[in-house]
Formats: C-alpha cells, structure tokens, sequence
C-alpha cells in the first residue's frame, strides 16, 4: 500500500514524536533499546554472513553507546554510578568494535546480556513507574 519511502517517512515522524515528547529516562530508555536492538541485529547478520549489515548494525550500535549514552552521563552529579557506566559502555564499544574487527560475534551474547540487564534496571528505576507502585 505504501512506498519503502513512505513507511520511512512514517517511521521517522513517530520516532521524531516520541523523542520530543519524552522525558529524560525515557530518551536513555530509547538509546539502551536502540542499541541492544542494532546488536542483535548484528548478531543475525554474523550468523547469516551478511558482512555490510552486520558492519552497518555495529557501528550503529556504537554510535548509540558512545554518542547517546556515553556523552550523556554527567560526571559531576553521577558521581560513581557514571563513572561506573562510563566503564561499561567504553567495555561495550571497544569489545563491538573488536568484534567486527576480527570478524567475530562469539562476545555479542555475552554484550547484549549486560545491556539487557542495564535497561531492565533503568526502566525499574522509571520516576513514573515508582510513583504508581508506591500510590498502590
């Protein structure tokens, strides 16, 4: 019924809405979901040997971690907790990186679970999602 450009162009307008519309963690949420979703996706990609997709998915996988989520974290109000991310996501994106370099996905299970784990505990943390839990 639509063009591919079409449901691109709807596709961008929705993310363009959520994004304007949404709160601080809401937006961390976004990058921590975008990144593990690019990293599966590169995970399939090694399995089925598209090399340029799989390329393509890593270095948008990086690019969420060190330009969304890394240039994000304020050190002076993080204190420990962002030095402890910073740790992390540099871990992530140096092991992704190695991972396309060597032409490897054995590390992404292992990359994808710690994000995974991050985002789950982010979104527990959800100012909005305390609120009703504690008015219950």
């Amino acid at each position: 019924m639509y063009s591919k450009t079409g449901k691109n162009a709807y596709s961008d307008v929705s993310l363009d809405s959520q994004v304007s519309g949404a709160t601080p963690h809401q937006l961390i949420t976004m990058l921590l979901d975008g990144a593990i979703n690019a990293m599966r996706r590169a995970e399939i990609y090694f399995q089925t040997g598209n090399v340029a997709r799989r390329g393509e998915m890593i270095s948008r996988a990086i690019n969420i971690i060190d330009n969304g989520l890394r240039s994000g974290l304020d050190h002076e109000i993080g204190g420990q907790i962002s030095a402890d991310l910073e740790r992390l996501y540099e871990y992530v994106s140096r092991s992704l990186l190695e991972a396309s370099v060597n032409k490897s996905g054995e590390q992404l299970p292992h990359l994808i679970t710690l994000m995974v784990d991050l985002s789950e505990t982010w979104k527990a943390i959800e100012p909005q999602a305390r609120q009703v839990s504690h008015a219950k």
